[in-house]
């Protein structure tokens, strides 16, 4: 496992970044500094000569920007979206489709939830389906959060899941039948020129179960529940530090 694995530390060439917001250990940090903890950490996880996935989102935003200190390391790039690809390439970087890389060497993605089973809830950004391909021909998933995404029972965070236009009502007629109250998300249109239904009071004590069950109503194309293909590390950022889930 990393160095950083249970450890509170920053790289040298972070830390003025992080201060004076994080002059001492037992200050509270606001979210953004634990978003670039956490993105901090997840580079441990990058091998040279690495084919990296990298997912969508603020926390992988911090990420990003940390990737030019470590261009040597990498060898070609997979975006979970062309919010991700626009931020890549403006800093250098040629985005490389999953079709001509074949296999995944790290996928590094945040989330919305967390459980310490490593099981998420992801699609709060809308890349969900893009995002589930890549972290499924990952050889590693990393995860990174702050300590705001980790719960008991995943639920909390309105679960989306990603629909053909056609089937928009009848996977929200399912979706009510299951006890939860889908919101379509209005005036959004997924890269996949989809729509997406943001299902709210939805408990989810079994997330394997629940995502089968809605990965089978028909016009469903992807539901943000990443349970049968869970993280292999979460990395969350707290006011302590870094703790580290998985391996």
């Amino acid at each position: 496992m990393p160095a950083s694995a249970g450890m509170f530390r920053f790289g040298s060439e972070f830390s003025d970044k992080l201060s004076p917001l994080i002059s001492h250990q037992s200050e509270t940090m606001d979210q953004k500094s634990k978003k670039l903890l956490a993105a901090q950490a997840s580079l441990d996880y990058i091998p040279h000569g690495a084919i990296l996935g990298v997912g969508t989102g603020s926390t992988v935003n911090e990420l990003i920007d940390l990737l030019p200190s470590i261009n040597d390391r990498i060898q070609a790039v997979v975006s979970s979206s062309r919010a991700t690809s626009d931020r890549l390439e403006k800093l250098g970087f040629e985005v490389s489709t999953l079709n001509s890389v074949g296999d995944v060497d790290v996928y590094i993605d945040g989330a919305d939830e967390a459980t310490k089973h490593l099981q998420l809830i992801k699609g709060g950004g809308g890349a969900l389906t893009r995002e589930k391909i890549i972290a499924g021909a990952s050889r590693k998933f990393v995860c990174i959060i702050d300590d705001s995404k980790q719960v008991g029972m995943l639920g909390k965070f309105p679960l989306p899941i990603e629909v053909i236009p056609m089937a928009q009502a009848f996977v929200a007629r399912k979706m009510v039948k299951m006890r939860g109250q889908p919101i379509w998300r209005e005036n959004f249109v997924t890269d996949n020129g989809n729509h997406i239904l943001d299902v709210h009071n939805l408990q989810i004590p079994n997330p394997v179960e629940m995502e089968t069950r809605i990965n089978q109503i028909p016009g469903v194309v992807t539901v943000g529940l990443f349970a049968h293909r869970p993280a292999d590390v979460l990395i969350v950022a707290s006011d302590t530090g870094i703790r580290v889930m998985g391996n």
